[in-house]
């Protein structure tokens, strides 16, 4: 199947059949469920990597592929009935496909006006724990929507906040907007956290830190202004810090159900801090990770 832009407004949901990707398809499945979201299921079917570029794979290998990948794609579907058994809001599923072609790419394309993407952060294996690492990697940088990142331990309770990292950039704005609404969904608080230095930096003379502290909480109250009164019910805590951002992030998501961030820092002095953050919380963190992208 060759590759085709995902239909608007759907949850693509990478699929391949390892525990993360089995937390990933449960997870997306409560999140179309509850937001009336249909899931577009995907198995991406990759060549061997050793075989030659000038021979072509043989027709019974890619056969053995769509048995494997129907097999995956039948799992999922049970999954995702098993979740709106259990939650009592059915997701519906718009599609499951098979490509044959290069995961990030592939994804990538289909990512095209989809509300969410979401993929586990390990596939099939040792292997494959690496090929799928890129994936979530490469999705983050380059996806056209929000990207989730689903681990397979233990379901944070949903009792628990959800996290929001903030710098002032675009994406850092857009990722508070997704982060207020899955707040409200969900019937939580929010952290809103701006981590604004690394301690390191403090070795720089003739800066005024007080003056740069004062400007970063201001920073974070101007984002949230106007955010209570499109989100009456979602009670929020600021948290204004000097520290790694990624670190302290990671920390603060421990007690959290759900960590939200954008895929790009603001730039300039900050970018030195924040261009990293998204990258270094999909390898670290064990909760739920959403990365902000644009439409």
């Amino acid at each position: 199947m060759g590759h085709t832009a995902g239909a608007s407004g759907e949850i693509i949901v990478g699929v391949d059949g390892s525990a993360a990707s089995n937390a990933a398809v449960r997870w997306a499945a409560h999140e179309g469920g509850t937001r009336n979201i249909a899931l577009r299921l995907v198995h991406v079917a990759q060549a061997p990597a050793v075989t030659n570029v000038m021979t072509p794979v043989p027709t019974e290998f890619e056969e053995w592929q769509d048995t494997q990948a129907r097999q995956v794609l039948a799992e999922a579907r049970e999954l995702v009935a098993q979740v709106g058994t259990e939650t009592g809001a059915p997701a519906r599923i718009a599609d499951a496909d098979i490509y044959h072609a290069t995961p990030v790419p592939t994804l990538v394309d289909l990512s095209k006006g989809a509300e969410l993407i979401v993929v586990g952060s390990r596939g099939m294996g040792a292997f494959r724990r690496g090929l799928l690492g890129s994936i979530s990697t490469g999705l983050i940088h380059h996806a056209h929507c929000p990207v989730a990142v689903i681990h397979d331990g233990p379901v944070p309770a949903s009792h628990l906040p959800v996290v929001v990292g903030i710098d002032g950039s675009p994406l850092s704005s857009e990722a508070t907007d997704l982060a207020f609404a899955e707040a409200s969904r969900r019937g939580v608080d929010l952290v809103a956290v701006h981590a604004w230095s690394d301690d390191s930096l403090f070795a720089v003379p003739g800066v005024d830190w007080s003056a740069v502290a004062a400007g970063e909480a201001e920073l974070l109250a101007e984002r949230l202004a106007g955010m209570a009164e499109d989100y009456p019910d979602v009670t929020v805590h600021r948290v204004v810090v000097r520290d790694q951002p990624a670190r302290y992030l990671a920390e603060q998501a421990q007690n959290a159900q759900l960590l939200v961030v954008g895929s790009h820092g603001r730039g300039g002095f900050a970018g030195l801090l924040l261009g990293s953050v998204s990258t270094a919380l999909a390898h670290t963190v064990t909760i739920p990770l959403i990365v902000a992208r644009r439409h």
